[in-house]
C-alpha cells in the first residue's frame, strides 16, 4: 500500500513533542509568512525604479532628480535585502533548533521505552532494528522540521505570494509565463517518485551494510581462523555494489531534473519576452516605456518561483521519509509488552525497602511462546539466608526460574512470592535493587572499570569500591592495571579474561548489598585456579543472604542447603547433596557422569 505524504495521525503525535516548544514553532511559521509577504517586494521596487527613473519623452533620458530617486530606491532595496537575510537566517536556525529539540525528547522517550520492554521483545527483535529506530529513524524525524514541513510551507506561501503579485501587475503576461508550468509539475512528480524509490533502496542498502559490518567485525576471529576473508570480502562487495547502484540512480534523477528545470525556466522567460515585445509594439510610446520595468520585475519573479520549485520535490521526499521513520518510531512507543511497575499499591515503603529474602514458588507455569511451557507446576521455598542450588541438563529451565524472580519475564500461572508478598506487588526498582545477578557471560560497558563496578551509581563511593575489592582479594589485581580503578575497559571487556570479568561482577554484586543473590553458571567457563578465586569470592558474597545458584560444575554446590533437580521444566528431586546422592536418582546420575567424565569415577 502506498504511503501518504501527509499522515496527519503521525503529525498529530509528533506535535505532542512540539508542544513544549510551541513558541519556537509559531515563530518559525511567522518567519515563513513574513518571508512570503516580502518576496514580491524586491521585484516591485525594481519595476518602480525603472518606470519612474525613465523620462516620459524618451528612453534613456532621466528626469531632474531621478538620480536621487534611484539612490533612495537602491538604499531601500539593500535594507530590504539585509532584513530578508536576517529573517531567513533566524528562520533556518529556528526550524533546525526546533527539530533538534523534538529529536532529543523523542529519542529520550524511545530509549526509556526500550529500557522497560520485556526481555521477550529482545528475543524476537534484532538489536540492530531497535538501534536504527533510536538513531537513524529519529534523525529522519528531525528532517520533517528542518527540511520538510515548515520549509515546504514557507516555499508554498512564497510561490503563492509571487503569483498573486504577478497577476495583479499583468494577468495576461502571467498566464503566458505559466504555460510551461504543467511540464514542470509533471517533471517534478516523476523526479519525486524516482528519487523516493532510490532513497528507499539506499536506506535498505545502508542497513544491510551496517548489519554485515557489525556482525563480521564481532566475529572477525572466526573469519580469520577459517581463512574466510576472501569469501566474506566478496559478499561485502556485492552488498556495497547494491548501495552504489541505488545512489547512482538517485544521481541520475538529479542530473536530469535540474537541467530540465532550467530549460523550462528559460522557456517561461522567452515566452514572457516574446509576449511583452509583441504587446509593446501596439502600445503608445508612453505606455510602452513601462514594459521594461514589468519585464525586469517578471524575470525576478520567475526566479523566485523556480528556485523553490527546484527543491520542493526533494523536500516532499524528506517529509515522506520522515513520516515513515516517525511511524516506525511510534510502533516502538506503542509496544505495550512492558513489565508493569506495581500491581498492588497497598504494599508500603517499609515492606519494600529491604527484603529478608524468603523466596517461594507456588505451582508456577511459564512459557516464552504461548502454550509451550518450559516450566511446569514448579513449587519450592527458599528460607532467608539459605543457599539454594538449581541443577539439570541444558534446557531444563534453570535460567527461566531465576529470570522470573526479578521479573525479567512474567509467568503465566501460579504465584511467586518474596517475604510472603507476590513479586508483582513490589515496585520494579525496589524489587531489583534487592536482587543482584552474576551471569555466566559477564557484560562490561565501554568506560572505566570503576563505572562498570558501580554502574554509575552516585551513592557508591570510591572508598566503598576499594574496601569491597580488598574483601574478595581483587584490589591488588586492579591496581596492577594501567590506571587502576580508572582503567579504560574496552568494548565488552575484551582486554580482560573471563575470570577477571567474573570477579568484577562479584565485586559489583557485593557493593549493591542485595538481600537475594543469583549466580547463573558463574564458574562454568574458567580454569581451576580462577575457579578457586571465584569460589572464595562466592563464599564471601553469599554470606548472610539468600543465594540461588545455577552451577554447571556440581562440585561447587556441595555446601548448598537445598538442591533442586530439574528435567524438561519439571522438578525431579529436591534435598541436600547427601540426601540426593542416597536417593540414587537424577542427581546421582548427573553427579556420577560428571565426575566420571573428569577422570574421577569415585563419588
Amino acid at each position: 500500500m502506498r504511503k501518504r505524504i501527509f499522515d496527519f495521525s503521525i503529525l498529530r503525535r509528533l506535535f505532542i513533542f512540539v508542544s513544549p516548544y510551541r513558541t519556537r514553532f509559531f515563530l518559525s511559521v511567522g518567519f515563513a509568512v513574513f518571508l512570503a509577504i516580502i518576496a514580491p517586494l524586491r521585484p516591485y521596487l525594481i519595476q518602480l525604479t525603472i518606470n519612474h527613473g525613465i523620462k516620459e519623452n524618451g528612453v534613456g533620458h532621466f528626469i531632474a532628480g531621478a538620480g536621487g530617486f534611484i539612490i533612495e530606491m537602491t538604499i531601500i532595496q539593500m535594507a530590504l535585502l539585509l532584513i530578508e537575510s536576517l529573517v531567513r537566517f533566524y528562520f533556518s536556525f529556528s526550524t533546525s533548533a526546533l527539530g533538534q529539540s523534538v529529536v532529543r525528547d523523542l529519542r529520550n522517550t524511545t530509549f526509556q521505552k526500550i529500557l522497560h520492554l520485556n526481555l521477550s521483545q529482545f528475543d524476537k527483535t534484532p538489536i540492530g532494528t531497535l538501534t536504527t529506530r533510536t538513531i537513524n529513524d529519529i534523525e529522519s524525524v528531525n528532517d520533517i522540521f528542518s527540511d520538510g514541513l515548515i520549509p515546504i510551507i514557507a516555499d508554498l506561501l512564497s510561490i503563492l505570494s509571487v503569483l498573486v503579485y504577478m497577476f495583479i501587475i499583468d494577468w495576461k503576461l502571467s498566464l503566458i509565463c505559466l504555460i510551461p508550468f504543467p511540464f514542470l509539475i509533471l517533471a517534478t512528480y516523476f523526479f519525486k517518485e524516482s528519487v523516493n524509490k532510490s532513497f528507499i533502496k539506499v536506506r535498505n542498502a545502508v542497513a544491510k551494510l551496517n548489519s554485515f559490518v557489525q556482525e563480521h567485525l564481532t566475529g572477525i576471529s572466526l573469519i580469520q581462523a577459517f581463512a574466510a576473508e576472501k569469501r566474506e570480502q566478496d559478499k561485502f562487495s556485492e552488498i556495497n555494489r547494491e548501495h552504489k547502484n541505488a545512489n547512482v540512480k538517485s544521481i541520475l534523477a538529479y542530473s536530469i531534473f535540474f537541467p530540465l528545470v532550467e530549460l523550462i525556466s528559460a522557456c517561461s522567460i522567452g515566452l514572457m519576452v516574446w509576449w511583452a515585445a509583441r504587446q509593446s509594439i501596439a502600445l503608445p510610446e508612453q505606455e510602452a516605456q513601462k514594459v521594461a520595468g514589468i519585464i525586469t520585475s517578471f524575470i525576478l519573479c520567475l526566479n523566485l518561483l523556480f528556485r523553490p520549485l527546484r527543491v520542493i520535490a526533494d523536500k516532499f521526499n524528506v517529509l515522506q521519509m520522515g513520516m515513515i521513520a516517525g511511524e516506525r518510531v511510534f510502533k516502538v512507543l506503542d509496544n505495550d509488552d512492558v513489565t508493569p511497575d506495581q500491581t498492588n499499591t497497598d504494599v508500603s515503603h517499609e515492606q519494600t525497602n529491604k527484603f529478608k529474602g524468603d523466596v517461594e514458588f507456588k505451582h508456577v507455569w511459564f512459557s516464552y511462546q504461548p502454550n509451550q511451557y518450559v516450566l511446569k507446576d514448579i513449587s519450592f521455598q527458599v528460607p532467608s539466608g539459605k543457599t539454594f542450588a538449581l541443577v539439570g541438563n541444558t534446557g531444563s529451565g534453570k535460567t527461566s526460574i531465576v529470570s522470573l524472580i526479578n521479573r525479567l519475564y512474567t509467568h503465566q500461572k501460579g504465584i511467586i512470592q518474596i517475604d510472603g508478598i507476590p513479586v508483582q506487588s513490589y515496585p520494579i526498582e525496589q524489587l531489583r535493587s534487592n536482587i543482584s545477578v552474576v551471569l555466566q557471560d559477564v557484560f562490561l560497558f565501554s568506560g572505566t572499570l570503576l563505572d562498570n563496578i558501580t554502574l554509575r551509581n552516585p551513592h557508591i563511593t570510591y572508598e566503598q569500591v576499594v574496601n569491597a575489592a580488598k574483601m574478595i582479594d581483587m584490589h591488588d589485581f586492579i591496581m596492577r592495571l594501567p590506571g587502576g580503578y580508572r582503567y579504560d575497559v574496552m568494548e565488552r571487556g575484551a582486554t580482560l579474561s573471563m575470570g577477571q570479568r567474573q570477579l568484577i561482577s562479584f565485586l559489583r554484586a557485593l557493593l549493591y548489598n542485595p538481600s537475594i543473590l543469583i549466580l547463573d553458571e558463574a564458574t562454568s567457563s574458567v580454569d581451576s585456579e580462577t575457579e578457586s578465586l571465584i569460589q572464595n569470592a562466592i563464599d564471601k558474597v553469599i554470606f548472610g543472604r539468600t543465594s540461588i545458584v545455577i552451577a554447571h560444575r556440581l562440585s561447587t554446590i556441595r555446601k548448598a542447603d537445598i538442591i533442586l533437580v530439574l528435567d524438561k521444566g519439571e522438578i525431579k528431586e529436591m534435598g541436600s547433596h547427601e540426601e540426593l546422592l542416597q536417593k540414587k536418582g537424577h542427581y546421582f546420575d548427573l553427579y556420577h557422569s560428571q565426575f566420571f567424565a573428569e577422570g574421577n569415577p569415585n563419588i
